[in-house]
């Protein structure tokens, strides 16, 4: 089922049609810490606007959904948060004082951005803990690989992040050998290492089992509040077992902002996935 299929039958299932004419969703509350904010931000590839003057302030420590159905921007915004597609106009600011637009991929990593992508990318040879080794903060030079010990403070993180994506057991285990939901907490885990701020993670759950699905979202739950998670995902259900706030990106913008339920029952959501005015 496509993104844009799932968010029809979701509504279609879920909502009541007994809002009023006049509803409508509260304005951006940005009294708290903004740790992303996004403003104006625009993006063409070949005269198509992946992006259009799209506007998203994301507040620390906060859980943020974002849904729509394909081409509806979602991956392009993430690519621009972390520098691998510069837009044409707009502004990014991460922590209120760095402004992204100017820092490489690799600056935006070092200012505490990690990026999981739907695949897992991990090291399949490597044991698990061999792998969260690697994806440690610290210099990669080659002399300093060469005389690296790892410190005890590091050992106590890869314990503790371990434990953390429920990966105790499998520990001295190949990652080639675990199932597909533990290869993505696994990838997880390799950015929880590398002491993020602010946490991308796109489709975690695709492909996974209802058992995997289920510690999914009781994992990235319980990452939100010391971190930020922005989740893009396509399966609604789970959106709505996870979400505490979630934005409707449509045809490059933000449709809706919300709970799942004030964003179900929006009457210009309704009409954009439905075709009919409420």
């Amino acid at each position: 089922m496509s993104g844009l299929d799932a968010i029809r039958e979701t509504i279609r299932r879920d909502r009541v049609f007994d809002f009023m004419l006049d509803k409508t969703l509260p304005a951006v509350d940005v009294s708290h810490t903004v740790l992303l904010y996004v403003e104006g931000l625009s993006v063409s590839f070949d005269g198509f606007k992946a992006l259009n003057n799209l506007n998203l302030y994301i507040d620390d420590g906060e859980l943020r959904c974002l849904i729509g159905a394909n081409g509806a921007g979602k991956t392009t915004l993430m690519d621009v948060i972390t520098g691998k597609t510069r837009p044409d106009e707009g502004t990014v600011y991460f922590g209120q004082t760095h402004d992204l637009l100017n820092k490489s991929e690799a600056d935006i990593a070092e200012l505490g951005i990690g990026r999981k992508f739907q695949k897992p990318t991990v090291f399949e040879q490597l044991t698990v803990f061999e792998n969260l080794e690697l994806a440690l903060r610290m210099d990669k030079g080659i002399f300093s690989n060469i005389l690296y010990t790892l410190q005890s403070h590091q050992a106590d993180l890869i314990a503790s992040v371990i434990d953390t994506v429920g990966l105790r057991e499998q520990i001295f285990q190949q990652a080639g050998a675990l199932s597909h939901g533990q290869k993505q907490w696994l990838e997880i885990g390799m950015l929880l290492v590398s002491e993020p701020r602010l946490l991308l993670v796109d489709e975690p759950v695709a492909g996974m089992t209802a058992q995997e699905t289920e510690s999914t979202a009781e994992l990235l739950t319980s990452l939100a509040g010391d971190r930020t998670v922005v989740v893009v995902e396509h399966d609604m259900a789970f959106v709505r077992s996870i979400a505490r706030d979630v934005t409707v990106l449509h045809q490059g913008s933000v449709l809706a902002e919300g709970t799942m339920d004030e964003v179900q029952n929006n009457p210009e959501v309704i009409e954009v996935y439905l075709g009919e005015a409420p």
